[in-house]
């Protein structure tokens, strides 16, 4: 319906294997309710041998539905958000502070992916944040930071002190706001925020019982790292992304256009 040229030929192959990828992860997002209108953003590193060292990423049309997003419709942009390829697509400059921090901070990371969930803010609000009282949750607290809430995230100054409370991790509490994964491909961070996601609603309604929580041993979340490797019979996302692509291609293939 939105007539959009399509760029595989106009890119590397590889190029746009990440573009259908990341076109396929704004989906699922849409598909799993996770979306918030228009406002919220999944940024993907394309990598030096794309870019020949450049920083270049690839992010959403900002007006775009997620459901709508296609591998020819995600703007190229560099790290200060300028578009590299013409788009008939405005970009939201301000949606990218967070993203170009966290990709900044972590040259490893090839996917950031940011949430305003219903679920995800009220957790964030909460003053103890995470709670260790679900499988779900000794995933995320094995690798989880806070970032307090600054307002809007727009500002540039910000981004050191975003940079500085994330570390290492991978799993990140905005509070006030919502989450963040980072992964090391497309399908990591999505995974990454399936399992946040999840420990958050999880949370909630268990919290909404009104009895008293069992909390996991601490003992439990030491090693999570090779457990996660057991779990996933050692491919991590990799386990999983396949069939969640298959499940796209059955519903609607046009993401890859």
């Amino acid at each position: 319906m939105l007539n959009i040229p399509s760029l595989k030929d106009a890119v590397s192959a590889e190029e746009w294997q990440i573009r259908c990828d990341l076109a396929a992860c704004y989906r699922l997002v849409a598909a799993y309710g996770w979306s918030d209108l228009v406002f919220t953003h999944i940024s993907a590193k394309l990598p030096d041998s794309v870019t020949g060292g450049e920083h270049h990423f690839l992010i959403n049309p900002y007006g775009l539905m997620f459901d709508e997003i296609t591998a020819s419709s995600l703007v190229k942009v560099d790290m200060q958000c300028n578009k590299l390829i013409d788009s008939p697509f405005p970009v939201n400059p301000a949606g990218f502070v967070i993203h170009s921090a966290v990709h900044e901070a972590r040259p490893e990371v090839q996917c950031v992916l940011h949430t305003h969930t219903r679920a995800g803010v009220a957790v964030s609000a909460q003053k103890a944040g995470i709670l260790p009282i679900s499988q779900q949750s000794t995933f995320v607290l094995a690798s989880l930071a806070y970032h307090g809430y600054e307002g809007v995230a727009f500002r540039p100054d910000e981004k050191p002190r975003l940079q500085a409370d994330l570390g290492t991790a991978n799993f990140l509490v905005l509070r006030n706001h919502g989450l963040l994964t980072v992964g090391g491909s497309i399908a990591d961070a999505f995974l990454s925020m399936y399992t946040f996601e999840n420990t958050c609603r999880i949370q909630i309604d268990a919290q909404a019982g009104g009895g008293e929580l069992t909390q996991v041993d601490p003992r439990i979340l030491a090693g999570m790292a090779e457990v996660m490797k057991i779990a996933t019979a050692g491919m991590g996302a990799n386990i999983a992304w396949p069939a969640l692509l298959r499940k796209l291609d059955r519903s609607d293939p046009s993401y890859k256009t």
